[in-house]
């Protein structure tokens, strides 16, 4: 099921959505939101009578980690070939802030830090039960996903060079936008088979792959992950972007979209 976090004008609400998606990721025009009794990981799936009408709606980040968002570097060959880098023997890894974390249609601002801001859309994995040292299998791996999301990994691409490690670069307030929603009916293969992602820059192809091309596939990752650090409830790993990236500029419009998951779209503000 696809379970989505939104406001009305109050506090935030969790609900399911209803309905299918159509071939361009977009909800049926008449979908509406099942209301959930509080966050259905900590509390269960309790649904309440109430409805809403997806379109009267704001989407909010399907998920606020409580600890960490972490992202995966190089993890298709042709994007790190397309910025000169080798591919890793072993996951590459690093953090992200949970105060990076946007929303659908929350703006990505671009901080005067930079000149050279780049998106990189991604497939996100959410955990959903404390793990650690996860073995490298489907059925281990499967326990403790709580479901799937839509990220883009916000990357100040001239202070990461500078830099030479990741904090700064990809840290910055707004620079993990994820949504729209979080689908929980799918497991690990179905990615492992292979899924288009695409990213659109103004309306225009700018990354199209597949999640198939990953080097380390999500049980690879999250075994390695949790070999080193314990996942906790909530935490998000991005798990790479396929080549394509490229700068953004203010009042730009980015949509990544990702088969059977949606679509996520943010706007370029100046910070």
């Amino acid at each position: 099921m696809r379970i989505a976090r939104f406001t009305t004008g109050d506090e935030p609400s969790y609900g399911v959505l209803s309905g299918e998606l159509d071939d361009l990721g977009q909800p049926e025009e008449d979908a509406v939101l099942v209301a959930l009794a509080g966050d259905p990981m900590y509390v269960g799936l309790k649904l309440l009578e109430t409805e809403h009408r997806l379109a009267d709606v704001r989407l909010l980040a399907p998920v606020l980690p409580r600890s960490k968002v972490i992202g995966i570097g190089r993890n298709y060959a042709a994007h790190a070939a397309e910025l000169g880098n080798d591919v890793p023997d072993e996951p590459l890894m690093f953090l992200k802030p949970n105060t990076s974390v946007a929303g659908p249609d929350d703006p990505i601002f671009y901080p005067p830090q930079t000149r050279n801001l780049h998106y990189e859309g991604e497939l996100a994995v959410v955990i959903g039960r404390i793990c650690r040292d996860v073995p490298n299998n489907m059925d281990d791996v499967n326990s403790v996903i709580w479901g799937y999301t839509i990220g883009n990994d916000v990357t100040a691409r001239d202070l990461q060079k500078s830099d030479v490690q990741f904090t700064r670069a990809k840290g910055f307030d707004s620079f993990c936008p994820l949504g729209p929603w979080i689908e929980t009916d799918l497991d690990p293969q179905h990615f492992i088979d292979g899924v288009r992602l695409q990213t659109h820059l103004n309306g225009e192809v700018v990354q199209d792959g597949s999640t198939a091309d990953m080097i380390f596939d999500i049980p690879a990752l999250i075994a390695h992950v949790s070999s080193v650090m314990t996942l906790l409830p909530g935490d998000v790993i991005l798990t790479g972007t396929p080549e394509g990236v490229g700068p953004m500029e203010v009042g730009d419009e980015v949509e990544i979209s990702i088969a059977g998951l949606g679509s996520l779209t943010n706007k370029v503000a100046q910070r």
